[in-house]
């Protein structure tokens, strides 16, 4: 038997889930109250597909390098392919392939040489967009970046705010190398999945 008063709750709550469903469409990042509040409400929410496309300019000469190596092993200066160096980034990432183009985030981490035989980099690395549409939001590559190769893959593995719970791919193709400087701008266009 059924109680009355459970009754007028149960269907309370199912308008309650229905409502939260319709307005599920931003996080609420820093405050933990509104990110549990956000958690308790993602069994009704859809899974978004979000394309976006940019450029990653990667400076480690000149006055105001937006790279810099942190550490490097013993060997490293002899290897070709730089093995045990890593690179600490804060790149801006913009829209089309020149520096004076509209700046919509950052690239912030790290890159290190793993390639023993070949140059490949282990990128973990947050991008940081600027843009109105997803200003303090974040999706995290963490994964193998065979740079010298002409497409790469990487793997979109989370993010914050708009982006959170992000799953993904990222590709990345050179657009411009100096093989005297390291300086490289990169293309990126990625694919994320989020809620």
């Amino acid at each position: 038997m059924v109680k009355p008063g459970l009754t007028a709750m149960v269907v309370a709550a199912l308008a309650l889930a229905v409502a939260t469903a319709v307005v599920l469409a931003r996080a609420e990042a820093d405050d933990p109250k509104k990110v549990n509040a956000w958690f308790n409400r993602l069994s009704h929410a859809k899974r978004k597909t979000t394309r976006l496309h940019f450029y990653f300019h990667d400076t480690l000469s000149g006055k105001n390098p937006t790279a810099v190596r942190v550490a490097e092993a013993a060997m490293s200066e002899k290897s070709p392919t730089l093995f045990g160096v890593v690179n600490m980034i804060d790149d801006p990432l913009t829209e089309g392939p020149e520096p004076e183009s509209p700046l919509i985030g950052r690239a912030q981490g790290f890159y290190g040489s793993v390639g023993l035989e070949s140059v490949a980099l282990h990128m973990n690395v947050n991008l940081v967009f600027m843009t109105p549409e997803y200003n303090g939001s974040t999706l995290s590559i963490l994964g193998r970046n065979p740079a010298l190769e002409t497409y790469r893959e990487m793997p979109i593995v989370g993010g914050t705010g708009i982006f959170r719970l992000a799953s993904g791919v990222a590709t990345a193709k050179t657009y411009f190398l100096n093989l005297t400087t390291g300086d490289a701008v990169v293309e990126y266009k990625v694919i994320a999945m989020h809620y």
